[in-house]
């Protein structure tokens, strides 16, 4: 998974396009976020793992549910779905 860039020699590190393998954590919508926000995730795993989880539930129950990606970035279900069916999108 990556994590922050390294300063060691100096090289450039950073990846162009999504950062499947980037770590993440599954969350309900109205949980608030605020300084115990880590402590509310419901799952943790790498970016396309929360993507394929929330891509298991009923479409009508995604909504409650966004992904919180490394970085603090929420991804809501409208665009999770649209991130699952992206050709660069690794397969399970």
């Amino acid at each position: 998974m990556t994590d922050h860039p390294s300063t060691f020699k100096g090289d450039d590190n950073h990846a162009h396009g999504i950062q499947w393998d980037d770590r993440a954590s599954l969350h309900r919508v109205d949980d608030g976020d605020g300084v115990l926000d880590a402590a509310k995730g419901l799952r943790s795993g790498t970016f396309a793992e929360l993507i394929r989880h929330m891509m298991l539930m009923p479409e009508d129950e995604r909504a409650q549910y966004c992904i919180e990606k490394a970085g603090d970035r929420e991804y809501h279900a409208a665009e999770v779905a649209g991130l699952s069916q992206r050709p660069d999108f690794p397969a399970a």
